[in-house]
């Protein structure tokens, strides 16, 4: 069994027990969060539709915070002396997926 789910303005495939890294949530570590679920699978049964999926829950527990690659970057304008480098580092929240649950 596995869920899909929307977090961040992206979809994740997971499973119960699986450890995933989706971007901040703006909860405290230890805490329970509920994540939207697009799709569930078990099995031969697929749930895809807005109606279906309603009661369907997949909820999670913020277990720690982690940190994407660094990223360089470097922009310049030729002849006019106008050159900037930059990084930047993702930050996010590493989640513990404890539940899915098909709706009744």
């Amino acid at each position: 069994m596995y869920a899909v789910i929307a977090s961040g303005g992206k979809q994740e495939k997971v499973a119960e027990g699986q450890r995933v890294q989706l971007e901040l949530l703006g909860a405290d570590e230890g805490s329970d969060v509920s994540l939207t679920p697009v799709m569930l699978v078990d099995g031969d049964t697929v749930l895809a539709t807005a109606d279906e999926l309603v009661g369907a829950s997949v909820t999670g527990k913020i277990v720690g915070r982690a940190a994407g690659p660094k990223i360089n970057g470097f922009t310049f304008k030729r002849r006019t002396n106008n050159h900037r480098r930059y990084g930047h580092r993702q930050k996010y929240d590493v989640v513990e997926i404890m539940s899915i649950k098909f709706p009744n």
